[in-house]
């Protein structure tokens, strides 16, 4: 190995700051401009860093702010706070009992180092076109309260991503909490993810979200797509398609083609176009099977797909 490469094995030099609240951290922020980098599990930054491809001047570390490493439910949402770790989601009763789409995507996240470390915020920041929460938020309708000094701005999930790895998030601001809203006990969804090896970025992932009318006629349908474009997709003919008719697997046939024509892959080592929404139109077949199940009182544990 030669210099060069050794080199670019370590960071660039740069200022390490510990702030000891979210004000704090906001302050910094602002201070520091447009060189600075949030650290928080470090999962998505450091490799970056490591291979000199992001040299910020300034790091603030919040990974130590207990305040945003929280889940609270009340009536009408789940929120859940910037610095949970995916870990702790994945452990949670809650998540298991009634967000089974989340425990899905989660289950399949990363390895335990990544799972351990890694936090929700940072991956929704991070907006990794084949990232496992950006689907997850599109499909459940999260919203993203952020925090800036000029005070807090709420996104849908929908419109927060911009384009591959940029958001809507301002050079001083920082996620503070995800927000999902609870859904009646006839709703039901499930994730599926295609990997070349577990624990590695999705080849195409699916979260759907079903209300079901009856058990047989769909009342509601949201439907996003991971590494399906430069963004998460959400696949909204196909989900209008599903409205207010009985799920059949001619239906379900139909919904697949619409799937896969909602999705613009980027041809890359994990496969071509044709083959990624190939790819999608049986990962999502399988999503509908399961949260159909799911809504029979059927316990089902999505594991890995490759």
């Amino acid at each position: 190995m030669c210099w060069l490469e050794t080199a670019r094995m370590y960071p660039g030099s740069f200022e390490y700051s510990v702030p000891e609240s979210l004000a704090q951290a906001v302050r910094m922020l602002s201070s520091y401009g447009e060189e600075a980098k949030l650290l928080a599990g470090g999962q998505s930054l450091l490799p970056l860093m490591k291979l000199r491809l992001a040299r910020p001047r300034w790091l603030i570390d919040i990974g130590r702010l207990g305040e945003l490493a929280y889940m609270q439910e009340d009536e009408t949402s789940l929120r859940v706070g910037a610095l949970t770790s995916h870990q702790s989601v994945l452990d949670s009763s809650l998540i298991q009992q009634k967000f089974p789409l989340i425990a899905d995507a989660v289950s399949v996240l990363g390895d335990s180092q990544v799972r351990n470390w890694g936090t929700i915020g940072g991956a929704l920041a991070e907006a990794d076109p084949a990232g496992d929460w950006g689907p997850i938020a599109l499909a459940l309708k999260a919203r993203i309260r952020c925090v800036s000094p000029r005070g807090e701005r709420i996104f849908d999930a929908d419109s927060f991503f911009v384009d591959a790895y940029t958001t809507r998030l301002e050079h001083d601001e920082l996620i503070r909490e995800v927000i999902f809203p609870t859904h009646a006990a006839d709703q039901c969804g499930a994730y599926v993810k295609l990997e070349r090896r577990a624990g590695d970025f999705a080849v195409v992932s699916v979260g759907v979200q079903l209300a079901m009318d009856g058990g047989k006629v769909c009342r509601e349908a949201n439907i996003a797509l991971g590494a399906a474009g430069l963004t998460p997709v959400q696949a909204r003919d196909a989900a209008s398609f599903l409205i207010g008719k009985e799920i059949r697997e001619n239906l379900i046939q139909e919904a697949a083609e619409r799937v896969a024509a909602a999705a613009e892959p980027i041809e890359d080592i994990r496969g071509s176009r044709d083959y990624k929404r190939a790819a999608l139109r049986s990962i999502f077949k399988k999503a509908v099977e399961i949260a159909l199940r799911r809504s029979y009182g059927e316990t089902i544990q999505v594991g890995h797909v490759s």
